[in-house]
């Protein structure tokens, strides 16, 4: 389907441009930018493959083409949320322009968006004006909050965009579970969530943590080294930044030595994920053991989980290197995502019930908590150790607890 602007003045070439990035933003969401192919987009736009070439010249531009227009369309609505008067009006207001638009993307009257998880994967110079309006964008989110003027304000106001933006960022996945009907109820719910947090009136956020070190589970030496190195590097930079060259000159060992413990690059991104995900199962697990209620449990898998994150050597692997797995690969990875996410959302179903969390949707909740794991890693945390971590690991925490306002960003209290 494509979806031809109604605008008079635009010319017959902007028409079959646009239909051309829309063919484009559909591809790489379903096989990534290193599955674009101009054969594929000329064949659904029905066109010679040669005809591409006279739009974009190579498949990097295209790719730019596609997520340039999808930033557009997310800093408008940013930009108008922002010129309300409270942060409540304000993050409602980004809700309600997202819901909004996913639900015009359902109904067949809109472009989809990009996914933009694979564009750290382009190219330096394509890549780089991307991530300044990529970064514009969440500066903007971030002063929904207020003036960062102290090193508090940028962890503080930081760590709430983030939590914020993550969570609409994964849209896709939330609201493919819902009919467009529902979609004011999951707008409620979520609202109810940003603003409020877990923690019922008067109740309390007890943190703590539990023993994960950066080698566990999995151990050290051989094929975990790169594993560990692989991990960071494509947090880092991307798919295609993280290169075979590069995870091995970290190492100082030689590209044969890579592939004499990996088969390839791929099964090195596989291997990344599945440890991550085992990772997080087994903060879950060890916090199901303690003692206390389900609140103090969850706080202490979180935090646990947000110190990976933000300080190791050895951080989880984020979702965006999700999409230049093939298909059925990338579905079991998705499949372990969904074990995690519904083991949050039993931890908080049993919070509800002992009285520990507030009565929210167990399943949204789950898949903001995911979310906002996910996005730790984009803090940047001056001080690695010690106090430093420690603050900005309680006030990620805070906005999780206690809402995203800042009166309720209580620093959360030490067992």
């Amino acid at each position: 389907m494509f979806w031809v602007a109604s605008s008079a003045s635009e010319t017959r070439f902007e028409r079959k441009r646009q239909a051309i990035v829309d063919a484009a933003t559909m591809l790489i969401n379903r096989n990534g930018v290193k599955g674009l192919t101009f054969v594929e987009v000329a064949e659904i736009v029905g066109i010679g493959a040669s005809s591409i070439a006279y739009y974009f010249r190579r498949k990097e531009l295209l790719a730019a083409a596609c997520y340039t227009g999808t930033l557009d369309r997310i800093e408008a609505i940013v930009t108008a949320a922002l010129h309300r008067a409270t942060v409540q009006a304000r993050v409602g207001a980004y809700l309600d322009g997202y819901i909004a638009l996913h639900a015009a993307i359902r109904a067949g009257d809109a472009p989809p968006l990009a996914i933009l998880s694979d564009m750290r994967a382009l190219d330096e110079e394509v890549r780089a004006p991307l991530m300044e309006h990529y970064s514009r964008i969440f500066a903007q989110v971030r002063a929904f909050f207020g003036v960062v003027e102290t090193e508090h304000d940028r962890v503080s106001h930081g760590a709430r965009a983030l939590i914020l933006t993550e969570a609409i960022y994964w849209f896709p996945v939330t609201l493919d579970a819902y009919f467009v009907e529902d979609f004011a109820r999951v707008r409620t719910t979520m609202i109810d969530i940003f603003l409020h947090g877990l923690t019922p009136a008067n109740g309390l956020w007890r943190s703590g943590q539990v023993s994960l070190g950066e080698d566990a589970p999995g151990g050290t030496g051989g094929g975990q080294d790169f594993l560990r190195v692989a991990t960071r590097l494509i947090g880092e930079r991307g798919y295609r930044g993280a290169s075979v060259e590069k995870i091995a000159a970290e190492l100082n060992v030689t590209k044969g030595s890579f592939y004499h413990h990996n088969a390839a690059k791929d099964d090195v991104v596989l291997a990344c994920f599945r440890r991550s995900y085992a990772v997080m199962a087994a903060a879950q697990r060890q916090a199901d053991a303690l003692s206390g209620n389900w609140l103090d449990r969850l706080a202490v898998t979180i935090e646990s989980l947000l110190r990976v994150q933000m300080a190791g050597e050895w951080p989880l692997l984020r979702t965006t290197a999700l999409q230049t797995l093939p298909p059925d690969v990338r579905e079991e990875v998705l499949d372990l995502s969904r074990r995690v996410a519904r083991h949050f959302s039993g931890m908080i179903s049993d919070g509800i019930v002992d009285g520990s969390i507030r009565p929210v949707d167990p399943e949204i909740a789950g898949n903001i908590i995911m979310s906002s794991i996910n996005a730790a890693t984009e803090l940047r945390v001056r001080d690695r150790s010690g106090a430093g971590l420690d603050e900005a690991v309680a006030l990620y925490a805070a906005a999780l607890a206690y809402g995203l306002l800042p009166s309720g960003a209580a620093v959360p209290a030490a067992i």
